[in-house]
């Protein structure tokens, strides 16, 4: 676990649901013929109310009752011949059934350190478990799914993740990836055998050194402390493929409304190439307190 030198606002109060931006969408691309990433955003009550999803879901929950977390998470399913799909498909259905199952925690423990870290890496363990299982009964090799958990616990929120989906923290006007990518070139640069001007062209980073149902799964849970003005982006690689660091910082700089700057980011990578699926979410808090 990872845990950044950020401020403790715990003071403050959390946001009510109608102060909450997010957005999320997905976009095939120009040259994929199939899209293999999904996404999900929801609340936890007495079960996970589902706001918007990419998931084949009947209709969205709409359950009544005090929130006492928000979700958002992004897989990007490798394996080609709708074996990525599904893999993507299969994790967050995992999370979210097996976070629905977990909600005493959230209520008895109110976001608490350990629990909330043992939770979630035993979240990703389950996803893992079951990617590999439907493989395995398959018979497809190579199956396997990125997985970018964020969850928000006030006063602070939570990050999974497991391969190369990434998340982005704005604030302060500067943009910070706090993810780390989990793949063969970042290894490589961490161990100083390949040089870090090199990694965007390598054809290792398009090599997954950890996933959910791959060979190798090492997830990573980081705990940051939550402020009122950050804006959070999670997004598959299709995004970042193509939009630099400094054009989202850009978008997040100027943003009018989550749903906008989705919009957005996606043309932006669309207008880039659009060489792979693209998935970006956008949340943010906003107060509506009386003058």
């Amino acid at each position: 676990m990872t845990t950044p030198s950020l401020p403790d606002h715990s003071g403050d109060r959390k946001p009510r649901d109608e102060e909450i931006d997010v957005w999320g969408m997905t976009h095939q691309g120009k040259v994929r013929k199939g899209n293999e990433d999904h996404f999900l955003i929801g609340s936890l009550r007495h079960a996970i109310a589902i706001h918007s999803t990419s998931l084949p879901v009947d209709r969205l929950s709409d359950l009544g009752g005090e929130r006492v977390a928000f979700l958002a998470m992004i897989a990007d399913g490798v394996g080609g011949r709708s074996g990525g799909e599904e893999a993507s498909r299969l994790a967050l259905e995992e999370v979210n059934h097996y976070v629905s199952q977990s909600t005493q925690c959230f209520y008895e423990r109110s976001g608490a350190g350990e629990p909330m870290i043992d939770l979630l890496q035993r979240v990703a363990t389950r996803s893992h478990e079951r990617v590999q299982a439907r493989a395995a009964e398959q018979g497809r090799q190579g199956m396997a799914t990125t997985l970018t958990l964020w969850i928000g616990v006030w006063p602070w929120f939570y990050l999974l993740q497991v391969g190369d989906s990434r998340y982005y923290l704005f604030r302060d006007d500067t943009l910070t990836q706090i993810s780390r990518d989990q793949t063969m070139a970042q290894e490589l640069v961490d161990q100083g055998v390949l040089a870090r001007s090199a990694l965007a062209t390598s054809p290792l980073s398009n090599v997954l050194s950890s996933s959910l149902g791959g060979p190798q799964t090492a997830p990573t849970v980081t705990r940051i402390a939550s402020e009122w003005p950050y804006v959070h982006l999670l997004c598959s690689d299709g995004l970042t493929k193509h939009v630099s660091d400094e054009q989202i910082a850009a978008r997040l700089r100027t943003i009018e409304s989550s749903q906008k700057t989705c919009e957005l980011l996606v043309q932006d990578a669309l207008d880039g190439g659009g060489t792979d699926n693209i998935t970006v979410i956008v949340g943010r808090a906003t107060k509506h307190d009386p003058a």
